[in-house]
């Protein structure tokens, strides 16, 4: 179905890169928590299943990309890229589409790729963990092929019927951290559990950053989000009860964590150095979309440099 001298011609022709075409910047977002469940399985564990850990990258990668590349496609299918006007490199898409409307099909075959990948590791991984945690595996598969796709498109369109929010934290925070675990051989245990929501929030952070920048987007192409519902306002408070949010679980990781636990702390730097500049901006701002395009940059640096710190931060703790 994918044949080598196909793919290789698509990497050579591809313009614009393939970097661009699949928002490479933003697969922190499923990388840290894949590498911070690992770490903590691993402390849980007392070992590392090494290709296990490999695979599960693999899985988190390939679905993040097919979600990115059909986001592209259907928000520009829809009509909520073309109307935007305020386009940035923290929100809005990539673009890619409405520059290159000739890009169709290799956007097509990338998501498509995206999740045949993530497929294979899937089945793959099957023969490698425990058969009491394959409906874990295949449940998570299955939940997050759906939402890479009908997260934008027809005729479920989650994201235009103001459920976005909600399975952005579940997929990046939840289930990222679950299949993590799983792939190490664990289930729903308490640390687990407790470490699962702090990178689906840092995820959605950005999302309701970018949805104050896009609202008249949005809100002429029916994508109605909590912005486009709430209003910016609303929102803004929203944002920053999200990010205290992080915050107050990475505090109870401290507490309730055994051992020494001072190195998860770490995570919490970029909130005193990065976010306040991001929430000033934001909270006074909230209906500026040109003003608040330095808020959502603040937001995603704040959201890139908590994932490093908090990998960083289960390293020390591991060792």
């Amino acid at each position: 179905m994918f044949n080598f001298s196909f793919i290789l011609a698509f990497i050579m022709s591809s313009q614009p890169s393939i970097v661009k075409m699949v928002r490479a910047p933003f697969l922190t977002s499923i990388i840290a928590p894949i590498v911070a469940g690992t770490l903590l399985s691993v402390y849980i564990n007392g070992y590392l299943e090494v290709i296990n850990f490999i695979i599960v990258l693999i899985i988190g990668i390939g679905l993040h990309v097919a979600t990115n590349v059909y986001n592209d496609i259907y928000d520009t299918i829809q009509g909520t890229d073309k109307v935007n006007v305020h386009r940035n490199e923290a929100s809005g898409g990539s673009g890619v589409l409405l520059d290159n409307p000739g890009l169709f099909g290799k956007m097509f075959f990338l998501a498509r790729a995206g999740l045949v990948i993530a497929l294979i590791g899937t089945v793959a991984l099957t023969f490698l963990i425990d058969s009491e945690l394959w409906p874990h595996l295949w449940g998570l598969f299955l939940l997050s092929a759906f939402f890479s796709k009908y997260y934008t498109a027809p005729p479920f369109k989650l994201a235009y019927r103001g459920f976005g929010e909600f399975f952005v934290w579940f997929a990046f925070g939840p289930m990222a951290i679950l299949i993590a675990s799983v792939g190490q051989g664990i289930g729903f245990h308490p640390m687990v559990l407790l470490l699962m929501p702090a990178t689906g929030l840092s995820t959605s952070s950005i999302l309701l950053a970018g949805q104050l920048i896009d609202l008249d987007a949005d809100r002429d192409g029916g994508k109605h989000g909590v912005a486009s519902r709430m209003g910016t306002r609303f929102t803004s408070v929203l944002y920053l009860l999200v990010q205290l949010a992080i915050v107050t679980n990475i505090i109870l990781l401290f507490i309730y964590f055994p051992g020494s636990t001072w190195a998860l702390l770490l995570a919490l730097i970029p909130y005193v150095f990065i976010f306040p500049k991001a929430a000033g901006i934001i909270l006074r701002h909230h209906n500026n979309p040109d003003t608040l395009k330095a808020g959502a940059k603040f937001t995603v640096l704040t959201h890139v440099a908590f994932s490093f710190l908090l990998i960083l931060g289960f390293v020390i703790y591991l060792f």
